[in-house]
């Protein structure tokens, strides 16, 4: 040992001597000539002091540098892989681009908003957030289930919770509308409700009706008790049966009112909701119970009797007990209204469209003889209706082909998301099994929907473009995917691209050091060859430079 670090001495003095002599003979080149020329040949001081030191960095580093180094950097790389993977599942975008688009861009690229360009353009973008926000207003779910009967029930089952807090919130603002107005503090019933429908916890809301009712017939408190006390359908229709009573006495007197002041004009158009509330109710029982016949007269005296009330969208109730009957004239007529250009579209609406089309051809469809022989008209009929009713809400198909399991569906829903889809395959899937060969039709052309439309999606081909913000209210409206519902996405979104760079930088380097430490010689020679390499341009620069520049000019420079 003693003998080894004696030569490893040696050698480095006669390094240091050798470096010496070279420095003098340069020295003594630049005294002797007084011309620039033998100057510029020769490198100077600077930059052999340089290639000297990064030399004797390099022989200085040890393998166990190299271990520490890339098991460190495998290390960070993989916290942030794990912190932004947690980040997209949780809102699903990147943490780093979401911070870079936010905070970034603005600082590193200001923009003139004065110019009419620009103005333009975020007009485009107002128009366009405007769109999306009307595209992404949640709707009352016109098939929605009764809390006490079915919701409750099942909790009581499973011991899972079906509704979240924030679609049961939305029903709450929605009672607060339809049932209360400025004028309830002047029957004691309706103020009782009125503080009732703002209560959060469930028996409290039961008890204020219980005491609503104690001094007067209310029809509010009628509903408020069949909607969440009753625990089965019959108890439900006998309530709503007694607020039916008190709520039409209350209409009559009303509407008798109505021109004497804005006031009891408030009354009357509160009372009307109630009846028509109360009235849509009762058939939905009627149709729960078996009684579908009666359900439809139901549906169609209350279309008549109060046209202009769209907002319950009680067509989709008559549409599902008319399917119920198989009474399919009747559900081509009841769309060939409400199928209309100028009206808002459902997911309802579009499938039903295409089982009625579908109806026609699917039970003599076979794919085989189509790829043979073409498609006939009436089989291209049911695939374009397919086609558009899949462009509306592409969640759906994966639901009635059961290749994803269906819950209760929400109280609310979203136009296109994943909630309504639940929603129609929900009361629909059944009607879909009706019709024979309907679900093979669906399966054999649904997935061609895709290859029509734009991508990136940013134009629709029948309708407007698919909305980008369905995937954030469906998880609020839809319950936790970590319990047993994992929300359907559409687009399905790419990983992004900082979680794809920390992955494989992360696997780089744990396998840089895993190698290192396996190998630690055969490692370093690597690395001080990469460095050497990395470091050639550099020093090639310097010597065409050095080569460029007079002597003088450049020992300033080094100087400095």
């Amino acid at each position: 040992m003693y003998v080894h670090v004696q030569g490893l001495n040696s050698q480095r003095q006669q390094l240091g001597l050798l470096e010496v002599l070279r420095c003098g003979i340069t020295v003594a080149a630049a005294d002797s000539h007084s011309g620039p020329y033998c100057t510029e040949r020769s490198p100077g001081p600077a930059m052999f002091g340089t290639e000297s030191s990064l030399s004797m960095f390099l022989n200085t580093l040890t393998p166990k540098f190299y271990v520490a180094l890339t098991g460190t950097s495998s290390l960070i790389s993989g916290l942030i892989l794990i912190f932004e993977w947690w980040y997209f599942r949780k809102y699903g975008t990147s943490f780093i681009e979401q911070v870079s688009v936010s905070h970034l861009r603005p600082l590193l690229g200001g923009v003139d908003s004065s110019s009419p360009t620009n103005s333009n353009t975020s007009n485009g973008e107002a128009d366009s957030n405007r769109q999306s926000v009307s595209e992404c207003k949640v709707w009352r779910n016109p098939l929605n289930l009764f809390r006490g009967a079915e919701y409750n029930r099942y909790t009581w089952v499973t011991g899972r919770e079906p509704l979240t807090y924030y679609d049961m919130n939305l029903s709450a603002q929605d009672h607060q509308t339809f049932f209360t107005c400025d004028s309830d503090h002047l029957r004691p019933a309706d103020a009782i409700m009125q503080k009732a429908w703002r209560e959060r916890n469930p028996q409290a809301r039961i008890s204020a009706a219980h005491e609503a009712l104690e001094l007067e017939d209310c029809a509010t408190a009628y509903i408020l008790l069949a909607e969440e006390e009753a625990t089965t359908i019959m108890e439900a229709e006998r309530l709503f049966k007694q607020a039916l009573k008190a709520g039409e006495s209350c209409y009559r007197r009303s509407q008798q009112l109505q021109h004497h002041g804005t006031q009891y004009e408030a009354q009357h158009r509160r009372d009307t909701n109630v009846l028509v509330y109360i009235k849509r109710r009762l058939a939905m029982c009627s149709r729960k119970l078996g009684r579908t016949r009666e359900a439809v007269k139901m549906m169609r005296d209350l279309m008549k009797e109060f046209p202009l009330l769209s907002m319950f969208n009680i067509h989709e109730n008559l549409l599902e007990s008319l399917l119920e009957l198989q009474n399919y004239a009747d559900v081509q007529a009841v769309l060939a209204k409400y199928d209309d250009i100028s009206l808002p579209k459902s997911a309802t609406i579009c499938y039903t469209a295409a089982l009625l089309k579908a109806r026609a051809v699917s039970d003599k469809f076979s794919p085989e003889a189509a790829s043979r022989r073409g498609l006939s008209t009436a089989e291209m009929n049911a695939v374009e209706a397919i086609h558009r009713a899949v462009e509306f809400n592409p969640h759906v198909p994966k639901y009635l082909l059961e290749m994803k399991s269906l819950i209760l569906p929400p109280e609310h829903i979203l136009k296109r998301g994943d909630s309504e889809a639940i929603a129609y395959a929900f009361f629909h899937l059944q009607h879909w099994k009706r019709v024979e060969g309907a679900l093979n039709l669906l399966h054999c052309t649904w997935e061609g929907t895709f290859r029509m439309i734009p991508y990136p999606l940013e134009k629709g081909h029948l309708f407007y473009p698919y909305p980008i913000c369905t995937e954030t209210a469906d998880r609020e409206l839809l319950p936790m995917e970590a319990v047993f519902h994992e929300v359907s996405v559409y687009p399905k979104k790419e990983l992004p691209f900082f979680i794809l760079f920390t992955a494989g930088l992360c696997s780089f380097t744990a396998m840089l050091a895993l190698l290192t430490h396996q190998f630690p010689e055969l490692m370093g020679v690597f690395a001080k060859a990469f460095l050497s390499t990395l470091f050639a341009p550099l020093n090639f620069i310097m010597e065409k430079v050095e080569s460029i520049l007079p002597s003088s000019l450049w020992h300033q420079l080094t100087r400095i």
